[in-house]
């Protein structure tokens, strides 16, 4: 009876025409997205040689969002979040078409590829926080508040989305890069935003006025600086989440390399390695979604980071096929469960009105800290290895995860403060 219950609470958001449309038009996105980044690092690393490249590109790719996502969100309450998202959409994809044409004429280089990825960023920027703030908007109001009665449940259903697309992405683009070349998943990804485009203008909303602030964007940019990180749990999310999203670069930006070089693949064998640590990020988010307590998601929170800290340990050391995909979905497993138990947790404890800044510096903790990961892995990849940088990175993680598990009684007492709770 209670699984049934659960299934009825998950499925039950699909009954909003808006969120329908939103969900798959996400989904084939999504997919396409994946597809690129992995054809994107294939290609670098094809094209240099070089991991300081593989690493500088995905820097590049990836700091413009660290810099400008704070004015994403702000953006993002005070203007209409669908007209933002349409925009971005756009944007995508002519950047997607650029990058499809330079490859498919055999033009393209890496000076090129980074440009392209630098402007990525920048719409990624107003893109990622928009998209976020605006999900609650494609709900209908009551299936939003049964949403909120199990927050684990609607963060874990999109993240599970999320996790499908990439664990489909890597496996066709490795096939589709052996067989063809990264042009076709870049043609594809193109493509694939039509879908989103269609999805959003299709849509049926009804009216709502943004927000209006007296205050300017640098004053609202620093209160929101204030509360979240003078608030333990938002603190705890944020720290933790830069974490892992850091390291977690370790992998994504050294992972030609491993296939490469290490186990001696082709693009086929990268391909599945990110098809396994999406399979691993999949099972967690349905694990997470039939979570009980939100007051125990400081205990997830902990032990996700030590899961993954540990399983790339492995990663880093295995010379067998096998081995190397086992730990990357035990790795994708923990990560997830850091990323959904932390993003409950914000979606919690943040009202409407300052939502999209707070997802934004939320994106900025974790999305953002992705380019420094990179910049980090190329320059220790080079100096000290690839098996090293993994396994520093990864130890890094398990102490992490141990500062954490001494703050859990803290953050549960916290979170059951502000959700007002009673302790029995």
């Amino acid at each position: 009876m209670e699984a049934s219950t659960k299934s009825q609470v998950m499925l039950r958001a699909f009954s909003s025409r808006n969120f329908r449309l939103y969900y798959i038009g996400q989904a084939i996105s999504l997919i396409g997205t994946s597809m690129t980044q992995v054809a994107t690092s294939w290609l670098v690393y094809r094209l240099t040689d070089s991991a300081w490249l593989l690493g500088l590109v995905g820097f590049a790719s990836q700091i413009p969002t660290l810099v400008l996502i704070p004015l994403g969100g702000i953006v993002a309450d005070r203007t209409k979040r669908h007209r933002i998202l349409l925009v971005a959409q756009i944007l995508g994809m002519l950047q997607s078409f650029a990058l499809t044409w330079l490859a498919l004429n055999s033009t393209i280089n890496v000076w090129q590829i980074a440009l392209l990825g630098v402007l990525q960023g920048i719409i990624n920027a107003f893109d990622i926080p928009t998209r976020q703030a605006f999900l609650p908007e494609t709900v209908n109001k009551e299936n939003l508040g049964n949403a909120l009665a199990q927050p684990a449940v609607g963060i874990a259903l999109y993240s599970s989305l999320v996790s499908v697309s990439v664990m489909l992405g890597p496996a066709i683009a490795g096939i589709l890069i052996a067989a063809i070349g990264s042009g076709a998943c870049f043609l594809i990804d193109t493509i694939s935003y039509i879908a989103v485009i269609f999805a959003l203008l299709a849509m049926r909303l009804a009216p709502k006025k943004a927000v209006i602030s007296t205050r300017k964007p640098l004053e609202e940019l620093r209160a929101s600086f204030i509360y979240a990180f003078g608030f333990l749990p938002l603190r705890s999310v944020l720290i933790g989440s830069a974490l892992v999203c850091c390291v977690w670069a370790f992998y994504l930006a050294l992972g030609p390399i491993f296939a490469r070089d290490v186990l001696d693949g082709s693009p086929n064998t990268f391909g599945f390695l990110m098809t396994a640590s999406g399979m691993g990020t999949l099972a967690g988010g349905i694990y997470l979604s039939r979570h009980k307590s939100v007051l125990e998601l400081g205990k997830v929170l902990a032990f996700g980071t030590a899961l993954m800290g540990v399983s790339l340990i492995i990663f880093a050391l295995s010379h067998i096929l096998w081995l190397s995909l086992l730990s990357l979905f035990v790795a994708g497993f923990g990560f997830i469960l850091q990323i959904i138990s932390g993003r409950t947790i914000l979606q919690l404890l943040v009202t409407d009105e300052n939502r999209g800044q707070i997802t934004g510096l939320y994106v900025m903790a974790s999305t953002g800290a992705v380019p420094i990961g990179n910049l980090v892995a190329g320059g220790l990849g080079t100096s000290i290895g690839t098996t090293n940088t993994v396994i520093l990175g990864a130890s890094i993680c398990i102490v992490g995860s141990l500062l954490f598990m001494q703050q859990i009684s803290v953050f549960r007492d916290m979170v059951r403060l502000n959700l007002g709770v009673d302790r029995s």
